[in-house]
């Protein structure tokens, strides 16, 4: 296996794998290692030999219910950034990788956020590798209840939405987050919804409808993140390269606005 291909996959909770976007990455060339960290299974102290890292979500949070080895985790994501080693955050990892580099995290003044949505690209991303092919407005699978309420130094705003205005973003070159779950497919997001009646009906949903509203996309889904997905493993790779330019040393950018 070639270091050239080797992506690293952290695991932080058994109802999220890594499902479509595995299959994509796998497709697009990548060798994926995953680290079931929820059970048990050791993180690597570094990134060297792996092209790219993955960090999936969870139940737990970065505030009140940080699982034991997340102060490890946001090591790695630190190191990944330092070193631009392609990364990929979704959703807990994306608030990770904000929390590892002095972001903050908070639950989402809006409440949670579930079901299909749509989120709007910032003017910064026409310039990023990733985001800059995307339609204006993607199709995206939302499951959380907190957001990135500061975003980290020199981060990149790349999405956002009317009441959850941190939808994506780049740390450094290569380490990329979203809020939302490009992963999820409808079977995973089903079992989501089981048992979380009275979550739903306090959002004024049924597990059915949200279950069958993401159903509905699942060719949008695809067409947007399965292309997507190929060039994060091309950047992994080599074959795309990261952005030039990044924001101003030490400024803080604006959660809002053009």
């Amino acid at each position: 296996m070639s270091s050239m291909t080797r992506c690293l996959v952290v695991e932080n909770d058994p109802t999220d794998d890594v499902r479509l976007l595995g299959e994509w990455l796998t497709e697009a060339g990548l060798d994926l290692e995953v680290v079931r960290a929820h059970a048990g299974e050791p993180l690597p102290a570094d990134l060297d030999g792996y092209a790219a890292l993955v960090v999936l979500g969870g139940e737990q949070n970065v505030h009140t219910d940080r699982a034991p080895w997340f102060d490890q985790l946001e090591s790695l994501l630190r190191k990944a950034v330092r070193h631009a080693t392609p990364t990929l955050g979704v959703c807990l990892g994306a608030q990770l990788l904000a929390t590892a580099h002095a972001g903050t995290v908070a639950p989402a003044e809006a409440g949670p956020e579930i079901g299909a949505a749509l989120v709007a690209k910032r003017d910064a991303a026409e310039a990023d590798p990733l985001f800059g092919p995307l339609p204006m407005l993607p199709d995206v699978i939302q499951w959380h209840h907190d957001e990135v309420t500061e975003l980290p130094l020199n981060a990149t705003l790349l999405a956002t939405s009317p009441s959850y205005p941190v939808q994506a973003f780049r740390v450094g070159e290569a380490a990329w987050a979203v809020q939302f779950h490009i992963e999820c497919d409808t079977a995973m997001l089903a079992d989501w919804a089981a048992g979380n009646d009275e979550l739903l009906a306090s959002l004024g949903r049924t597990a059915d409808d949200v279950v069958a509203e993401a159903d509905r996309l699942v060719d949008d889904l695809f067409e947007v993140w399965h292309p997507f997905a190929a060039r994060f493993a091309a950047v992994a790779r080599g074959e795309l390269k990261p952005p030039v330019t990044d924001p101003v040393p030490g400024r803080r950018l604006p959660l809002l606005g053009a």
